[in-house]
């Protein structure tokens, strides 16, 4: 969608009215990088903006195979049932060296794909995590000004997408495994800290004594950890994404968070420096794009790049020759 395609007024009636192709195509623009689609992708958040912030904002986490996309499909169908809207932003890890994705979408959420109520687009990341943040982030609020009564961001579960995520939702959901008596170990403290809700997934047959094992031992871990949001103490619950056991109880916990913590005031707080970390990533992004762009860089960059991993000058050289021509070209 380039700058001679785009009609502000249009897209914001489309996004008003209901249209989903306006709906894909608004998004499409937000991940665009081009220069005249980012221009055009302000105007319109900008534009949307007084329908932004009622939705529920949800991000999950969790190593791959814990069943996140089970679990979503399952939760959404329930909120379909209470006459609910969602849509579901998932992380989709492209890979570095070949940008393909390695997840499948709608396939991995059959109900939620087929119902004109709910919405499911994946969100390639390009290996890079500011780009997540920033395309991730701004197609969930066009999801808001669509009238989405609940956004869900699903992270892939690796790395620092988990901090990303959590910085763009209001209640984080960590999904583990029944068993994690030794996987506790392995879960990063800061991801321990930044959890308002632990559901053990899988909590079926021969499971369940286990489920219920490691929810009493990731609630033990979790009360020596800090606590996200002052007025909410992190609660672990057992569910099973394939029977729909526990996955009411489930929702029920996100609801009660979201009130307490707008009862609390801490929703508002939240919502302020989210956007202030983002106004920063922005900031970030932005520098480190037209560092990269700048000439004298440009026509360096590369052979020092390889010069530092074949091993003939340490980063620190590198880094600061490249810092030098940068501060050179805006003399």
């Amino acid at each position: 969608m380039g700058i001679r395609a785009f009609d502000l007024a249009k897209t914001v009636r489309g996004i008003a009215d209901g249209d989903r192709g306006v709906l894909a195509r608004a998004i499409t623009l937000v991940e665009s990088r081009r220069p005249e689609d980012r221009e055009n992708a302000r105007e319109l958040l900008t534009a949307l903006s007084p329908r932004m912030g009622r939705a529920i904002r949800l991000g999950i986490t969790g190593v791959p195979g814990v069943g996140k996309s089970t679990l979503i499909d399952a939760l959404g169908a329930l909120l379909l049932t209470q006459d609910l809207s969602i849509a579901v932003l998932a992380v989709d890890p492209s890979s570095r060296a070949t940008g393909g994705s390695i997840l499948a979408d709608k396939t991995r959420m059959p109900r939620l794909a087929t119902d004109p109520r709910a919405f499911v687009r994946p969100s390639p990341s390009g290996g890079e995590l500011g780009g997540v943040a920033r395309r991730t982030r701004e197609a969930s609020l066009i999801c808001e000004a669509f009238g989405f009564d609940v956004v869900i961001v699903e992270t892939v579960g690796v790395g620092q997408s988990e901090t990303t995520v959590a910085d763009m939702v209001d209640t984080f959901l960590l999904l583990a495994l029944p068993g994690a008596g030794d996987d506790i170990q392995s879960i990063k403290r800061g991801i321990m800290e930044m959890v308002d809700v632990v559901a053990v997934n899988k909590a079926e047959g021969d499971n369940a004594p286990r489920a219920r094992r490691a929810a009493r031992e990731l609630l033990g871990g979790l009360r020596f950890q800090r606590r996200r949001h002052a007025s909410w103490e992190p609660k672990v619950l057992t569910v099973s994404a394939l029977t729909g056991a526990g996955i009411p109880e489930l929702w029920s916990l996100v609801v009660e968070h979201r009130n307490e913590l707008e009862s609390s005031g801490e929703l508002a707080n939240l919502r302020r420096a989210q956007e202030q970390r983002f106004l920063w990533q922005l900031v970030s992004d932005g520098l480190l794009d037209r560092f990269r762009e700048t000439p004298l860089v440009k026509r360096r960059l590369a052979e020092l790049e390889d010069g530092v991993s074949a091993g003939r000058g340490t980063a620190g050289n590198a880094a600061d020759e490249l810092l030098a021509l940068y501060d050179e070209a805006h003399r």
